[in-house]
């Protein structure tokens, strides 16, 4: 049989600053990990049901929606990448190249203050000739200002509408500056073809530094809760969560004929590891429920973010998931934690209120900071509960 495709690398667990996609995946604990960019982030859903079975097959079935919206799928062979590789290409509207983020709503949301999509295509298009040059973890946000925002993706360059006409664009760690869409697209082009330049370690903050450090803010749940909580031009569409971002193939599988079943067409997929489910019934939602993923706004794990740490990767010092499960009713009131395997912090990379760090002598507690940060104390597991509770009473 003629091999349609060639899996061009397998990126190491220890090399920082590179990302696993469906070309080149990342070795980890449970073996290689594939990241998988659906374009425009919608997928039909016996589409999304022959994702869960190439993983089934060719993996260990888990398969993850990351916090910006993409799916991975874990437990690859060197082998077993390939045809998953080469199924993945058959069967789904795989997106390469630079990373454009936008809403799933884009285009089709009713609140949006300009549709993206125009500006995303723009810059995507102008970009491809660099898109080799750019580092992996190089970004540009296109936020039409909906009702799903994009404020917590981190962005080398970051496009928000502030009305049908004017943009305001964020290089790098600078101030946002008013522009139209011609001098948007424009602008980033520019700075994309800076850091071509200079290589791809390159990040648009070595052209713009951040004249002051970051604010902690709070992490929310998902985009939105309940049956009709995002409107859309056609009706209605509804989050629901993956625990701790990861699922098995089956439930997602499950979830596809259930779907079907009611009338649903659509899934997206959005930030927070959350998928959107168009025009679902509460009959639906309460299914989705029982197989396991999170649908409502209440529930504790929405308020933890966790890598899959040592059950599944080569630098996890802790099971940072399941230790986030015990301790998610734990987090005290409108505040964030964050379990991560390692001083990496791939959950989240940004400052959380509160971090637990996994690390040779034990599990470090930092303080609204990152997981990376110099820890305050080092705990064992049985004092994880009561350093929450300390927090709580702070």
């Amino acid at each position: 049989m003629e091999q349609k495709h060639a899996i061009d690398t397998i990126i190491t667990p220890h090399r920082r600053g590179a990302c696993p996609t469906l070309d080149a995946p990342m070795q980890t604990g449970d073996g290689l990990l594939a990241r998988v960019r659906i374009a425009g982030n919608r997928l039909a859903l016996a589409r999304l049901a022959q994702l869960a079975r190439l993983a089934i097959a060719h993996g260990n079935g888990i398969v993850e929606v990351t916090a910006r919206g993409n799916l991975q799928v874990r437990g690859l062979s060197p082998s077993s990448a390939l045809l998953f590789a080469s199924g993945a290409d058959e069967s789904l509207p795989i997106e390469r190249g630079l990373v454009i983020d936008t809403s799933p709503l884009s285009g089709d949301d009713p609140l949006e203050q300009a549709d993206p999509r125009p500006l995303m295509e723009a810059i995507r298009s102008a970009a491809a000739p660099m898109a080799d040059q750019l580092g992996p973890k190089v970004s540009v946000v296109v936020d039409g200002g909906g009702q799903i925002s994009l404020a917590m993706l981190k962005a080398d360059i970051r496009l928000v509408a502030r009305d049908a006409e004017r943009w305001a664009v964020t290089l790098g760690g600078g101030k946002p500056q008013i522009m139209d869409a011609e001098g948007a697209v424009a602008a980033t082009i520019a700075v994309l073809g800076a850091l071509a330049a200079l290589g791809i370690d390159a990040r648009a903050t070595n052209l713009f530094p951040a004249a002051t450090a970051s604010p902690v803010r709070p992490s929310q749940g998902g985009p939105g809760w309940g049956t009709s909580a995002l409107r859309t031009k056609t009706g209605h569409t509804s989050p629901i969560a993956l625990p701790f971002g990861q699922i098995h193939g089956a439930a997602l599988i499950a979830l596809a004929e259930q779907a079907q079943s009611a009338g649903v067409t659509t899934i997206r997929l959005a930030p927070g590891h959350t998928l959107l489910l168009d025009n679902a019934n509460s009959s639906l939602i309460s299914q989705a429920a029982s197989l396991g993923y999170i649908t409502a706004p209440n529930d504790p794990r929405l308020n933890v973010s966790a890598c899959i740490g040592s059950d599944g990767c080569a630098s996890g010092h802790i099971p940072a998931r399941r230790l986030a499960e015990s301790l998610a009713p734990h987090v005290p009131a409108g505040q964030h934690l964050h379990v991560s395997g390692c001083a990496k912090g791939c959950a989240h990379p940004r400052p959380a209120a509160i971090t637990l760090t996994g690390c040779a002598d034990g599990i470090g507690l930092v303080i609204q900071g990152r997981a990376g940060d110099t820890p305050s104390r080092i705990l064992d597991e049985a004092g994880l509960i009561p350093a929450l509770a300390r927090q709580e009473v702070r």
